[in-house]
């Protein structure tokens, strides 16, 4: 059982055993006190070791120029090489499934070249009401550009009168309802507004079976839940980096194509000469030759400043792994959920988690809805140093970051909120 005490938090940190990494991390100051940090999953904070990673780079520019390329310590044509391998364990792949490259709308677009082929029978997108706006965009951009009418082309599947969370049996009955229709089903696999995890598993499945290819945005997914998108048969999926990955704002995506596509000469790609074949690229051939993997999807030489950041945090990832990650995040996001409910019942506070309470749907966010307390109350946490992020209607999102965020941060916040709801009546 929790206890909403300050001994009682402290006792859980004395008991985690990543607690460690939270000194690896620089935290903003609101007057002159260290921030409780909940919006990682907006961008994350900076991992101390990045530093080093951007500056060898720099180093290198300053001392080699062009000759960095293939004699720095950490050569740069082959730079995101050193990606393969961590990556992969975060979202449960082959080494040769993930790469690196671009930002994250760029390689949907770029990966829809390939897997979105629709036809005068099957041209139809399934994808979950409210999405993240970019893709919303994108996806409403890519039916035009093959001559179809988003309104018929974009299936949305909705939440039910009265809910806020989309019903499994509901994503499955759409699949069915679209049937052969259906050229691809895309989504979040964690919702960014209500914190929901899908069970993408079942899911790619169950459109597969209809015909369709299937891709998963991961932006609040990667580094966040337990992926095994080469075990789910996913065919496509992209990530940000910036979010529960820390490398920085704006920064580099990953991809991933399962390995069945990798020697399929007839998908169509945006090419480039990254994506051609290694051991030739210098060659400056003609014809396209494409690498048989991920990187087969590049196009341009990477950007090896933004991707220091990012190598330095996988890095961390790899050292911590997966598993300790979500066991810490089921704990701690349980204790936010506790803290939150125990605050209510002590100053009659008007919210509502409106986030899957079963663990297996959700991760590393709270998403509270405000019924009453309103702009006031999230501007108060704001300039009491609680960092957290609102979204309209009247919802804050709260992540408790496991590689940074403390249970003793718990506890603090809801007393941040008590007194907050109580001046504010």
């Amino acid at each position: 059982m929790f206890q909403n005490t300050r001994e009682f938090a402290q006792q859980l940190d004395s008991q985690d055993s990543i607690s460690k990494y939270r000194k690896e991390f620089i935290f903003p100051k609101v007057n002159d006190r260290q921030v409780i940090y909940f919006t990682g999953n907006s961008l994350g904070l900076q991992p101390k070791r990045t530093k080093s990673f951007v500056d060898e780079i720099m180093s290198d520019w300053a001392n080699l120029a062009v000759e960095g390329h293939f004699y720095a310590e950490k050569p740069w044509w082959d730079y995101q090489e050193r990606f393969a391998n961590p990556l992969s364990k975060i979202v449960g792949a082959k080494p040769k499934e993930v790469t690196v490259m671009n930002t994250l709308t760029v390689n949907l677009h770029l990966l829809m070249v390939s897997f979105y082929r629709p036809n005068a029978k099957r041209y139809k997108i399934i994808c979950e009401e409210k999405a993240f706006p970019s893709d919303q965009y994108m996806l409403q951009t890519q039916v035009k550009f093959h001559g179809f009418d988003p309104k018929d082309a974009i299936v949305e599947i909705k939440r039910r009168d009265g809910e806020h969370n989309i019903r499994h049996e509901d994503i499955l009955a759409k699949i069915d309802e679209v049937g052969d229709e259906l050229a691809l089903l895309i989504m979040g696999g964690v919702n960014y507004y209500t914190g929901q995890v899908f069970d993408m598993k079942s899911i790619t499945s169950h459109a597969q079976s209809k015909g369709a290819y299937v891709g998963w945005d991961l932006a609040h997914g990667a580094g966040n839940i337990k992926l095994e998108l080469h075990d789910w048969n996913v065919d496509f999926a992209a990530w940000c980096s910036y979010k529960y990955m820390n490398s920085g704002p704006g920064n580099a995506s990953g991809i991933f194509v399962h390995e069945n596509h990798h020697h399929d000469s007839s998908l169509h790609r945006f090419a480039g000469w990254w994506g051609h074949n290694k051991e030739r690229r210098f060659k400056m051939e003609p014809e396209f030759d494409p690498v048989h993997g991920a990187e087969g999807w590049q196009i341009s030489n990477l950007p090896v400043i933004s991707l220091a950041p990012y190598l330095a945090s996988v890095e961390m990832f790899d050292e911590v792994g997966m598993e300790k990650l979500v066991e810490k995040r089921d704990r701690i996001t349980s204790y936010l959920e506790f803290i939150l409910l125990e605050i209510q019942k002590e100053v009659n506070g008007n919210f509502e988690i409106i986030t899957p309470s079963e663990p297996s749907q959700r991760a590393c966010q709270l998403s509270v809805y405000l019924h009453g307390e309103g702009r006031n109350l999230f501007d108060y946490l704001m300039k009491n140093g609680v960092i957290t992020d609102w979204r309209e209607p009247n919802v804050i999102r709260l992540a408790p970051v496991p590689l940074y965020c403390s249970f003793e941060d718990m506890y603090d916040f809801g007393q941040v909120l008590k007194r907050g709801i109580e001046e504010l009546h």
